[in-house]
């Protein structure tokens, strides 16, 4: 009997979850006729460096080409700012892409990918989409329980995905951790580091886990221009890893996978400096506002490294979220993340910030009178 086209997808690909964003700030205006803030998807509130936006305006004038495939100034200045060899970069869309190509080179059915519960959820997806099984290992603290990871790998792993600080929970673990648990995991398996929000993170050191990665053969760090470089939209990202492993890559990614437009801007985000203490700065000071406002209201927002806050607010978080899109807040329930009584606020500008204290007041108020709010 002739089976249909669906049928013949293999099961680890139909059970996959589809990836579900953030709702869109336009999309929840025009519904509820208001003017929303959007606190839900860890974006730059100051956007892109004026000189990253000039950039991308004058590469939009050879569009009509295809970009460099290889970003070959791109990675030339990342390797100069590096001290890295270009061949040890790799440029991909977002660090999603990257994200994906390691396990699509290092799984197969038979193998196992490791993470966290309560991590960045691609990583289980490309270990799932690769047909390798997924190991979740529960957290603790809402961190990484790196001495659980550690005693989890077994002779299948192949893959391990570390995001440091998390997403989304804005917990970090420190260098001397990483490197132990690097001194126990097996060379022959990959540990793939996501440092999307390292630069908010005043205990880390981006250029002392460079460092780590001279020593480790097995390291692959990701980094992102979407979170501090505001470049979101771009989707541009790029890795730190080993030329075999980046070869291997680059055959399965689709060409001109980041676009001029995209690099150029990447290109002149990272020359302006200015604008980036700045974006770390601000971020600093209305991290700690929105966090010592939301204590105030009787809420206990874990300690963050990050451009968000996660917090459990108890079974009505989801609720919580729908209340607070009326008066203009746009934040993102958890459960698909693995924690259906929290939520994540991502860090606005101070009158964001000010606009979404406000907002979760008046809710808790009025659940508070009607006798609806759980303890917390």
């Amino acid at each position: 009997m002739t089976r249909t086209i669906e049928e013949l997808i293999p099961d680890y690909i139909r059970g996959l979850p589809v990836y579900v964003p953030g709702r869109p700030i336009e999309e929840v205006e025009r519904e509820l006729k208001i003017h929303a803030v959007k606190l839900a998807s860890n974006e730059n509130p100051l956007g892109p460096s004026p000189r990253a936006v000039e950039a991308a305006k004058q590469a939009l004038r050879d569009a009509h080409r295809y970009p460099d495939g290889g970003a070959h100034l791109l990675r030339e200045t990342l390797a100069a700012r590096t001290g890295l060899a270009a061949e040890e970069l790799f440029v991909g869309l977002g660090s999603s892409e990257i994200i994906d190509l390691a396990s699509r080179v290092l799984l197969r059915p038979g193998l196992e990918g490791m993470t966290s519960s309560g991590s960045y959820a691609p990583f289980s997806v490309a270990i799932r989409a690769s047909g390798a099984d997924l190991v979740l290992v529960p957290q603790k603290r809402f961190a990484f329980d790196l001495e659980a990871m550690a005693q989890a790998i077994t002779p299948k792993t192949g893959v391990i995905y570390l995001a440091n600080p998390n997403n989304p929970t804005g917990t970090a673990f420190g260098l001397a951790q990483l490197e132990e648990f690097l001194g126990r995991v097996p060379e022959s398996v990959l540990v793939v580091l996501d440092e999307a929000y390292v630069h908010y993170a005043p205990g880390l050191n981006r250029r002392k886990t460079e460092e780590i990665f001279r020593r480790r053969a097995n390291l692959l760090i990701l980094r992102t221009f979407s979170k501090v470089y505001g470049l979101a939209g771009m989707r541009i990202g790029f890795a730190i890893g080993r030329p075999g492993l980046l070869a291997a890559m680059n055959k399965l990614k689709t060409p001109f996978n980041t676009s001029g437009v995209a690099q150029a801007a990447a290109l002149a985000a990272m020359d302006d400096r200015e604008h980036v203490t700045r974006c770390i700065e601000t971020n600093a000071i209305e991290r700690a506002r929105l966090s010592e406002g939301l204590s105030k209201l009787g809420l206990r927002p874990v300690p963050s490294e990050t451009n968000f806050i996660f917090m459990e607010v108890g079974p009505e978080a989801k609720e919580i979220c729908g209340e607070l899109l009326p008066l203009g807040v746009i934040v993102r329930p958890l459960g698909w993340m693995g924690f259906p009584e929290a939520i994540r606020i991502s860090v606005g500008t101070a009158e964001e910030n000010g606009k979404c204290l406000a907002a979760m007041a008046e809710i808790l108020a009025k659940r508070a009178g009607k006798g609806e709010l759980a303890a917390r």
